[in-house]
C-alpha cells in the first residue's frame, strides 16, 4: 500500500473531524519548526560570550534571514497553490534539518549568515505560509477556535523551549547542542509531515463546518489550472486596499514587537539579570501570549477583526513603555506578561481577517505577501535595536521606535474595508473553461 493510500486509511473518531487533527498537527509544527528564530534573543548573548562578534555583526545574521523569508514567502504561497502545501513544508523540513546541522559547524561570521539566514531563511518561508493556511483550507466554520488553537499551543511551546535552549546552550558545548535540537527536532517535524495534507480533498473530505448548501470548493485538475485560477484570484485582490494595507499592518506590528523580542535578553543582561533569568523573558511573554493568540481569532471571528485587532496593537506598544524604567528581574518579568498580552492578540488575527475579506479563494500567496510586510518588519525591527544599542550605548531611541510603529499600525488598521462583506466575491466568473470546476456552470453574460 502507497503512502498516500495509507494515510488516507488512518481513521479518527467519526464525531472528530481530521480538520482538528490537522490543526493540533500544525501548532506542533510551528513550535518545533520556529522556536530557534522566536528565541534568537537567547542565541544573542550566547554567540556573543562564544566568539567575540559585536551585537550589530550577530543580529546582521537575523536581518539577512527575515528578508530572506520576506521575498520567498509569496513564492512559496503560490508554488503551494498550484502544487500543494505538504510537498514544500516537507521541503522547508529538508532546509530546517540541514541548516540546525550547519550551524554546529559555525566558527566564521559568514557561516552564520550562510546557515542562519539562507538556509534556515528558505525552511521558514515555507513553513510560515504553509502552516497557518493549511489550518484555513480544513475549516469554513470555527476558523477562529482552529486558529487560535495552532497559535496559542504554538505560543505555548516557545515559553517552554527558550529556557531550555537558555540551559542547553549553557550546559553543553554549541555543535552537540545543535546536533541534539536537530535530531529531536527533526524528527518530531518528519512524522507529523508523514501524516498532514494540505487540504481536505486529499482526504476525500470536505471542510469542517461544510454543508451540501455551501459551494464546494474544487480540487484543481492540473498545476496548469491551479496557476490560472490563482493569478484571476490575484488580479481581482489587489484592487482591493485590505490587500495593500495589510502588509503595512503587518509590517509595523513585527517591526514594533521584532525591536523587543531580539533585544530585550541583552537589555536584561546589562542591568546585571543572568542570562538564565533573563531568557525567562521570552518564557513569560510567550506564555503571556497564549490568552491572545486563542481569544482574538474567536473575537475577530465573531465580531470582525478590526477592531480587535487595532486594540491589540496598541496594548502592544503601550507595554514597552514600562522599558525606560525596568531595572531588575522581576520588573522584567512583569514587563513580560504585559507585553505578551498585546503580542499575542497582535499577531494571530490575519488568518481571520483574509477569510472576511476572501472567502475560501486560494489565499496562500496573499498571505505570503502579507509575511513579506512582515518578515522585512521582522529584519528591520530586529537589527534596529543592536544599532542604536552599539551607537548610542542605550535602547532608549529602540522602545520609542516600537512603540510609534505599534500605533502606526493601529491607524492603519482603521483604514480598513468592513469585515462584514467578503471583498472579490464574484472572481471565478473570470475563469477561463479550463480553469473552472467539472460541472461548474459559465457566468450569464451581464452577471
Amino acid at each position: 500500500m502507497g503512502i498516500d493510500n495509507w494515510v488516507r486509511s488512518v481513521k479518527v473518531s467519526p464525531k472528530l473531524h481530521f480538520a482538528w487533527v490537522i490543526a493540533t498537527m500544525a501548532a506542533v509544527l510551528q513550535v518545533s519548526t520556529n522556536f530557534i528564530s522566536q528565541a534568537f534573543a537567547v542565541l544573542l548573548p550566547v554567540i556573543q560570550d562564544n566568539f567575540g562578534w559585536s551585537l550589530t555583526a550577530i543580529t546582521l545574521a537575523y536581518f539577512f534571514k527575515s528578508i530572506i523569508q520576506a521575498f520567498l514567502s509569496p513564492l512559496a504561497g503560490m508554488l503551494a497553490d498550484r502544487y500543494g502545501a505538504r510537498r514544500f513544508l516537507l521541503v522547508g523540513a529538508c532546509f530546517h534539518v540541514a541548516g540546525l546541522l550547519l550551524l554546529s559547524t559555525v566558527t566564521e561570521i559568514w557561516q552564520l549568515y550562510l546557515y542562519f539566514s539562507v538556509v534556515l531563511g528558505i525552511a521558514q518561508a515555507m513553513f510560515q505560509v504553509n502552516i497557518p493556511t493549511t489550518v484555513a483550507a480544513w475549516f469554513r466554520k470555527k476558523l477562529g477556535v482552529a486558529v487560535g488553537l495552532q497559535q496559542s499551543l504554538g505560543g505555548m511551546g516557545a515559553s517552554i523551549m527558550a529556557p531550555v535552549l537558555a540551559l542547553l546552550l549553557g550546559n553543553t558545548d554549541w555543535k552537540p547542542a545543535f546536533w541534539l535540537i536537530a535530531g529531536v527536532g527533526g524528527t518530531i517535524i518528519f512524522v507529523l509531515l508523514y501524516f498532514f495534507r494540505g487540504d481536505p480533498e486529499s482526504k476525500g473530505l470536505r471542510p469542517y463546518g461544510d454543508t451540501q448548501d455551501d459551494k464546494p470548493i474544487p480540487a484543481p485538475s492540473s498545476p496548469a489550472a491551479s496557476k490560472i485560477r490563482t493569478q484571476v484570484f490575484m488580479r481581482h485582490v489587489r484592487r482591493t486596499r485590505a490587500f495593500w494595507n495589510l502588509m503595512a499592518i503587518h509590517h509595523l506590528g513585527c517591526l514594533g514587537h521584532a525591536i523587543i523580542m531580539v533585544s530585550a535578553v541583552h537589555f536584561a543582561t546589562t542591568k546585571g539579570v543572568p542570562l538564565a533569568g533573563a531568557a525567562w523573558i521570552v518564557s513569560i511573554y510567550s506564555l503571556a501570549s497564549v490568552g491572545g493568540r486563542f481569544t482574538v481569532p474567536i473575537l475577530a471571528d465573531r465580531f470582525g477583526a478590526k477592531g480587535v485587532m487595532a486594540l491589540f496593537f496598541f496594548l502592544q506598544g503601550m507595554a514597552v513603555l514600562m522599558l525606560f524604567w525596568t531595572q531588575e528581574a522581576w520588573q522584567f518579568y512583569l514587563f513580560a506578561f504585559a507585553f505578551g498580552i498585546g503580542l499575542g492578540g497582535e499577531m494571530s488575527a490575519f488568518i481571520v481577517i483574509n477569510r472576511q475579506y476572501y472567502g475560501m479563494g486560494p489565499v496562500r500567496m496573499i498571505f505570503g505577501f502579507q509575511q513579506m510586510g512582515s518578515q522585512t518588519g521582522m529584519a528591520v525591527g530586529g537589527l534596529m535595536g543592536s544599532v542604536i544599542f552599539d551607537a548610542f550605548g542605550s535602547y532608549d531611541l529602540a522602545w520609542a521606535l516600537s512603540i510609534a510603529a505599534s500605533l502606526g499600525g493601529v491607524v492603519c488598521i482603521w483604514l480598513l474595508e468592513p469585515t462584514s462583506r467578503v471583498l472579490v466575491p464574484h472572481w471565478e466568473d473570470d475563469l477561463p473553461a479550463e480553469a473552472r470546476p467539472v460541472g461548474a456552470p459559465a457566468p450569464v453574460a451581464g452577471d
